[in-house]
């Protein structure tokens, strides 16, 4: 994939490939201070803030097919290769157990053997570890989740059920509880995550986890790919979801670049923002 897209932002804009559009981020550099990890999410929305919309054939949301696209896809991939873990959830296993979700545990993919190579130049083992956040603990273990020998830690709020700890830690990894009654802070697991070494955590995960973060004042930099088109209708999922924010998150933009290739010429825009 050797097209082009256009900076828009900083100025003075230039047309950039978009392979290595986001390795030439250089997420690892970052340091959040006191010795945190650098956290980050992504997400592609609509123009009307569509993240996941009802699936066409199955209960439950998914990522619209009217914008997912292979460009946002290898940028997101680009994402997940600078990272030291990935943040997902246990709704996110029961949506991919049940053919709902988008494919981010798979490792081996030939189209992104370059990303492989990318990290085994760092140093880095092939793939992220993972970071579950789950409440209930009630989530599918598939065998991928663990493959190449992958770590696997898994958070969960105060009080859980002893049995269904020792079944998780039999078979994937450890559990922390990092949090009060059902929910997770997002502070507590983001420096839990510090002290084990990792530098770069990846959130790889939908709105909720999002707020989360926000929440705990955690996240250091969000990528947004718009894509041009609007879907509208009912129920669907944002880029937050949660209690209102107060203070509001304020954020600083970092960097927009058009694609106007995307899409069948409709184009998106890649968007990041800094927490202010």
């Amino acid at each position: 994939m050797n097209d082009f897209v256009s900076q828009l932002y900083p100025l003075p804009g230039e047309e950039r490939p978009l392979t290595g559009l986001y390795l030439a981020h250089r997420l690892r550099q970052y340091r959040a201070g006191a010795g945190r990890a650098f956290v980050y999410s992504n997400f592609v929305a609509s123009l009307d803030g569509r993240i996941a919309i009802p699936h066409p054939t199955k209960a439950g949301l998914t990522v619209p097919q009217q914008i997912a696209n292979e460009r946002d896809w290898r940028l997101f991939q680009e994402l997940a290769a600078q990272a030291d873990v990935i943040i997902s959830s246990g709704r996110y296993l029961r949506d991919w157990a049940e053919g709902r979700a988008q494919e981010i545990l798979q490792i081996d993919d030939p189209q992104f053997a370059d990303l492989r190579e990318w990290r085994e130049q760092q140093g880095l083992p092939p793939q992220p570890d993972i970071a579950i956040v789950s409440g209930s603990l009630r989530f599918p273990i598939p065998g991928v989740l663990t493959a190449g020998g992958r770590k696997v830690i898994v958070f969960t709020g105060a009080a859980p059920d002893p049995q269904r700890v020792k079944e998780i830690e039999a078979r994937a990894g450890q559990v922390i509880v990092a949090g009060h009654e059902s929910s997770v802070d997002g502070e507590q697991m983001v420096q839990y995550l510090s002290d084990l070494g990792y530098k770069t955590v990846y959130s790889a995960a939908g709105p909720k986890i999002m707020h989360m973060l926000l929440r705990g004042g955690v996240l250091d930099r969000l990528y947004l790919t718009l894509a041009n088109r609007i879907l509208g209708g009912g129920p669907y999922a944002g880029v937050v979801e949660g209690a209102l924010l107060e203070p509001a998150v304020g954020m600083t933009l970092n960097t927009v670049y058009y694609d106007a290739q995307a899409l069948d010429g409709l184009g998106q825009l890649f968007v990041s923002y800094n927490r202010a």
